[in-house]
């Protein structure tokens, strides 16, 4: 069953921040009315310093309305995002994520190695148990792995999921850190906190994790449109 759960509001920080500035302009414009009023008939304000008093008050003035824009702005892009994720529902998403579901007997992941390895571990945990060991591709670049849901002692484990590690080192004995995606169907949208959620089945992932999606049964790759372009 799909889901999805909205709840759409300005943000706290956004708020506070546009709240202390109207307190400061309400009190910068307190301040010029008093001293205008209060001034030396025989001495007063020095045109100079009241022409920037008055440049002062524009510019916070001009401050409160970039705040309200810069906040209805922010608003307009979530609920673009949020509208845009809700199509993800029953498509196939990839995600930065070493957590996959393991059903039918199968589960899957993709492992970037930046430079080449003297030894990769493939570690398949349920928790923090160990539940099975693979040697894994040793070149650089991406590379498939489709575990069989066998434990180590060859035994079909139960479905649910499950997260891979993978233990690289290169020649030198030197630790290699390795990206770990995970693919699965989209199941549901939460869009109630402060960012977009994306169900994979007992799976969820923050929007921003998610680096492509494609049709159910399809093999064509859809770029997530918010996530950063990297060089």
């Amino acid at each position: 069953m799909t889901e999805v759960t909205s709840a759409t509001q300005a943000s706290p920080s956004l708020v506070n921040s546009r709240t202390g500035l109207a307190d400061n302009f309400e009190m910068f414009l307190t301040l010029l009315t008093e001293q205008m009023k209060n001034q030396d008939p025989l001495n007063p304000l020095d045109s100079t310093q009241f022409v920037n008093q008055l440049v002062d008050f524009s510019s916070v003035e001009q401050q409160i309305a970039q705040n309200q824009n810069l906040e209805s702005l922010l608003i307009l892009q979530s609920a673009a995002a949020q509208a845009n994720s809700v199509g993800y529902i029953g498509r196939v998403a990839m995600a930065d994520t070493p957590m996959a579901y393991m059903e039918n007997g199968s589960a899957n992941w993709e492992y970037i190695l930046p430079d080449d390895a003297e030894s990769v571990t493939l570690v398949v945990k349920q928790g923090e148990r160990i539940v099975a060991r693979s040697t894994g591709e040793v070149t650089a670049g991406t590379h498939e792995f489709e575990w069989d849901g066998k434990g180590e002692s060859g035994a079909d484990l139960e479905e649910g999921v499950y997260t891979l590690d993978v233990i690289a080192t290169n020649a030198d004995g030197e630790s290699i850190t390795a990206e770990i995606r995970a693919s699965g169907r989209v199941t549901g949208i939460d869009m109630s906190g402060s960012e977009v959620i994306v169900q994979m089945g007992n799976i969820s992932v923050p929007l921003s994790s998610i680096l492509a999606v494609r049709q159910a049964g399809s093999g064509d790759i859809e770029d997530n449109p918010y996530l950063e372009p990297t060089e």
